[in-house]
């Protein structure tokens, strides 16, 4: 059971939960589950079983593709008022989950059984539309990180990338390859080629972007 405080910030972040018939309310109050998780901690693995559908209240979770060599890449984010596609796609269809989800940031959430999800998607227009709002635009996602994995060079995936950030960025090679699916000793020879002309300089922890332009140029070659 959840309390009201934490119904009441619940309706804040999903404003779907506040359009549900009040006995659908009650309902969710009496069998939602306070979760709360550390930084790291596993919240699904591959091929586990899925048994819940959570709402992210703080924090974030990193949802990634393991492969056997060790190697990962991110598929996306669940943060603060969004739905996991995966954990909806497994709920639904009664299956495994096929990725991990580790927690990104300390998480604070309510989980709600498989039973309930199901009664919800089915009796509430509004958080059915929801749902399948955050399916279509995770698709959708999915989609473009194929396409540029499967099409894209490296170069141009990291150079991409780099334009969505800040002029210094905080981070480490490795987080980048994380997140392209690649390995840090490759990530680190396309940073130092950019380097050497000029695109950005390389601190310990830190990129700096000097020259937009000339990474755009790098992200899109034929100006597409």
């Amino acid at each position: 059971m959840i309390d009201q405080r934490q119904f009441t910030e619940l309706h804040k972040v999903y404003p779907a939960m506040a359009a549900l018939p009040a006995a659908l309310q009650q309902t969710l109050r009496q069998e939602g589950v306070l979760l709360k998780a550390p930084v790291g901690q596993l919240l699904f693995d591959l091929d586990g079983p899925c048994h819940s559908f959570v709402m992210v209240t703080a924090g974030s979770i990193r949802v990634t593709m393991p492969a056997s060599n060790g190697r990962e890449i991110l598929l996306y984010r669940v943060q603060t008022g969004e739905s996991c596609v995966l954990t909806v796609s497994c709920l639904m269809g009664q299956a495994n989950y096929p990725a991990r989800g580790v927690v990104e940031n300390d998480l604070t959430a309510v989980a709600i059984s498989q039973p309930l999800f199901a009664r919800l998607v089915e009796q509430s227009a509004a958080f059915r539309a929801f749902i399948f709002r955050y399916f279509g635009e995770r698709l959708a996602h999915l989609m473009t990180l194929v396409e540029e994995v499967a099409f894209h060079k490296l170069d141009q995936r990291v150079a991409a990338l780099l334009l969505g950030r800040q002029d210094v960025i905080e981070t480490t090679h490795q987080a980048l390859a994380d997140e392209l699916g690649s390995v840090r000793e490759v990530v680190s020879r396309v940073l130092k080629d950019m380097a050497a002309r000029g695109v950005v300089r390389l601190e310990r922890g830190q990129i700096h972007i000097l020259n937009r332009a000339a990474l755009t140029q790098i992200a899109c070659p034929n100006g597409d």
